[in-house]
């Protein structure tokens, strides 16, 4: 039929969204330190041996930076698409979807510091004893 919009096969569509975990890994450098911090908290807390819980929340957190870190880059592209000139609501959509992947940064580093200050200190005291 014409003008038959089909939509993609979902493996498509799962192949772009992947393709765009990817590129964000690549041209992000925020996206990069997000990826390193994600890797130092698993293996910290694998070593620490946290908990069920500790681990659905350190997930989430990864999935929540992660994507809003995403969603940031995706507004940065769209705004410098629409226009070259500095003018004050791209500065705004920017500047926001910035700060919301700042504030749940933030966020993260507070709950971590919740999660894993108890097992540093634990270690503290196992390390104090045995010197």
């Amino acid at each position: 039929m014409k003008g038959d919009k089909r939509k993609n096969p979902i493996t498509k569509s799962f192949g772009y969204a992947f393709e765009g975990i990817w590129t964000g890994i690549k041209k992000e450098r925020n996206m990069k330190i997000h990826c390193v911090a994600a890797i130092i908290v698993t293996a910290a807390g694998t070593f620490f041996q946290i908990s069920a819980m500790e681990w659905c929340i350190c997930l989430l957190l990864f999935g929540m930076v992660v994507s809003l870190e995403l969603v940031n880059t995706a507004v940065e592209a769209v705004v410098d698409l629409v226009t070259e000139e500095r003018k004050p609501l791209a500065k705004i959509a920017k500047d926001t979807a910035a700060g919301a992947v700042l504030f749940t940064a933030i966020m993260a580093v507070f709950i971590g510091c919740i999660i894993f200050i108890p097992h540093l200190l634990e270690l503290w005291e196992i390390l104090q004893q045995l010197l």
